[in-house]
């Protein structure tokens, strides 16, 4: 009698226990659903994974009190997060619970540090995006032109909100440094053209969808002609006049970010964040300044290797003047790097069980752009945009676009790099929505680089000149710690950071000078690469140990990818039980 009782009350406590945790899972999900039904009202023309979502006819508002409402609505989700006992969930809800708190995290700390005081970077920004994005909308009907045209009517609404914001800047003493707005101020005016045209908006009226009529063809190419010459062009007029008679002369002429009004607090809460790692600047320049002494010893190997007689500079001297590095053409430019892709594409079933369906092209980057534009970027899109993702080459002045590069910033911005990255992170299946494409810095910056020297074992690189690209990359990685905390922390000028790259690295002075303006302008992303790609490094190195016969490259590989895009405490954690489920395979 005694030993069916006893059964019956640990049943009890079994299913009472159960309960507990999916009421816990239940609360979970239903933040999850609060933060969507919160992200979709507050982003027009987005919806629900899966479900056709009509292109939207206005744009997400930014003013002060948008981005208010946005970090209040964060704060009170991780304060209902944090009444949730994660060790009462599954593993992956686990994981989905550490993911959201990231997330949210993400809004408060850019939130609280008011960041939207500054919407743009040294080579892109607010002013830069509209100008692509019909390139990721899906028109079929006149309705869906009509509600891309009542967006760039909608242009001057959002541009008068960034200027109200940036003003918030001018007064607060947080704003870019003049050195950057040199280089990027003739992005602003670069829209403003003659004919509607001549406009990279006018891009969706060159080529309708076959099912509209000659008439309405006609009609939807008058209206776009009205509204980009009578409503885009003379908002970014505005907006120029403003960058040059307002905001320009009231610029800060100091460098670092630590010296912005908060500025200490907020450089360090953007190292924390781009490197997802408890650290402090100090420990990153120390780190960067060891990588730097590693990898130029190993350029110095490989120069011995090339036959090279002359000093070091002598050789940097060669590779960035040399004819014989460069393309002479825009197209040879995008020819090799479109075969260096293809390339790589056959090799990628041989170091990855599973690829993407998402398919890529290359092209250039937009001539708009190009000039204050780094090397190379990927672009994607959504799963259900007309295109694929893009590796974008910059063809702006072919003599400073060096080939014995190309092999590693191809790895890097397609595959295995941002591209299969990025493609996979949007499949994820039985994930809730907000992980999909999720980007944490420093394991997709830092799985790019990785990728670059995953192209030793997948024998892209064919020449001495091409190891010493790579090593040129890495180096530039490596000293972007250096530079990066130098700058924001530590005093360095602009000259010490150029100086820097100039002396160890072989990228062209054109690129040298555009790479620094970007650190300055974006405090702390640049030291997302070189710490993402160490950890990466060391878990498999730690995970080949470990496994000896037992390591798979492939599985590997597919391990780091499998859950998106994770802080690099969660990604070592995720192979460290991976390795522990080899031994009981």
């Amino acid at each position: 009698m005694h030993r069916y009782l006893s059964f019956f009350l640990v049943s009890l406590v079994f299913l009472s226990n159960a309960t507990f945790a999916n009421d816990e899972k239940v609360k979970l999900y239903k933040l999850f659903d609060e933060e969507r039904d919160f992200f979709y009202s507050e982003n027009p023309g987005t919806g629900p994974a899966g479900e056709e979502t009509p292109i939207a006819s206005k744009l997400a508002s930014v003013s002060i009190e948008d981005q208010t409402r946005r970090l209040s609505f964060a704060r009170s989700m991780k304060e209902k997060l944090g009444t949730i006992n994660r060790t009462e969930l599954s593993t992956e809800d686990q994981l989905n619970y550490d993911m959201f708190s990231f997330l949210l995290d993400r809004t408060i700390i850019f939130g609280t540090h008011k960041t939207w005081r500054i919407p743009f970077y040294s080579d892109s920004g607010f002013h830069t995006a509209p100008a692509r994005i019909w390139t990721r909308l899906r028109f079929r009907t006149v309705e869906d032109y009509r509600a891309y045209l009542s967006q760039l009517r909608d242009l001057s609404r959002v541009f008068d909100q960034h200027i109200v914001n940036m003003r918030l800047g001018m007064q607060d003493g947080f704003t870019m440094p003049k050195i950057v707005l040199d280089g990027l101020l003739p992005t602003f005016s670069a829209p403003i053209v003659e004919r509607a045209e001549e406009s990279a908006f006018f891009g969706p009226f060159l080529s309708f969808a076959a099912d509209l009529t000659n008439t309405e063809k006609s009609e939807l190419t008058a209206m776009a002609k009205d509204v980009i010459e009578g409503a885009v062009i003379p908002a970014y007029e505005k907006l120029n006049r403003f960058m040059r008679e307002e905001y320009y002369p009231a610029a800060t002429s100091d460098l670092a970010a630590s010296n912005l009004t908060g500025g200490a607090e907020y450089y360090a809460a953007m190292v924390k964040y781009y490197t997802t790692l408890d650290i402090n600047y100090e420990e990153v320049h120390a780190l960067g300044l060891k990588e730097v002494a590693r990898i130029r010893a190993e350029m110095e190997e490989v120069m011995a290797e090339a036959e090279f007689e002359g000093t070091f500079a002598e050789f940097i001297s060669f590779l960035r003047t040399d004819p014989q590095f460069y393309a002479k053409s825009e197209e040879e430019l995008l020819m090799h790097a479109t075969f260096i892709a293809k390339e790589i594409d056959g090799k990628m079933p041989a170091f990855f069980g599973q690829l993407p369906r998402q398919p890529y092209g290359v092209e250039p980057v937009p001539a708009a752009i190009a000039p204050n534009y780094t090397t190379g970027r990927y672009v994607g899109a959504p799963l259900d945009a007309p295109r694929g993702g893009f590796y974008w080459v910059n063809t702006y002045a072919l003599d400073k676009r060096p080939l014995y590069n190309l092999r590693a910033l191809t790895l890097h911005e397609a595959v295995p790099g941002h591209h299969h990255q990025s493609a996979l992170s949007k499949e994820l299946e039985n994930v809730p929505e907000f992980r999909l494409g999720l980007y944490p810095n420093a394991f997709g910056e830092g799985w790019g680089l990785y990728s670059e020297k995953l192209g030793l074992d997948m024998d892209i690189y064919k020449t001495p000149y091409d190891h010493f690209g790579r090593l040129s990359y890495e180096m530039w990685r490596a000293c972007r710690l250096v530079i990066d905390t130098g700058i924001h922390a530590k005093g360095w000028t602009r000259e010490q950071a150029i100086q820097l790259l100039e002396d160890n690295s072989a990228l062209s002075t054109h690129n040298i000078r555009t790479e620094v303006d970007r650190y300055i302008s974006w405090p702390g992303q640049a030291l997302a690469y070189k710490m993402g790609e160490l950890k990466i490094l060391e878990l498999r190195a730690r995970a080949t140990k470990k496994l000896g016969d037992k390591f798979d490259i492939r599985a590997f590989h597919d391990r780091v990818l499998s859950a998106g895009g994770v802080p690099l405490n969660i990604l070592e954690q995720r192979i460290d039980s991976w390795i522990t489920d080899q031994f009981s395979d």
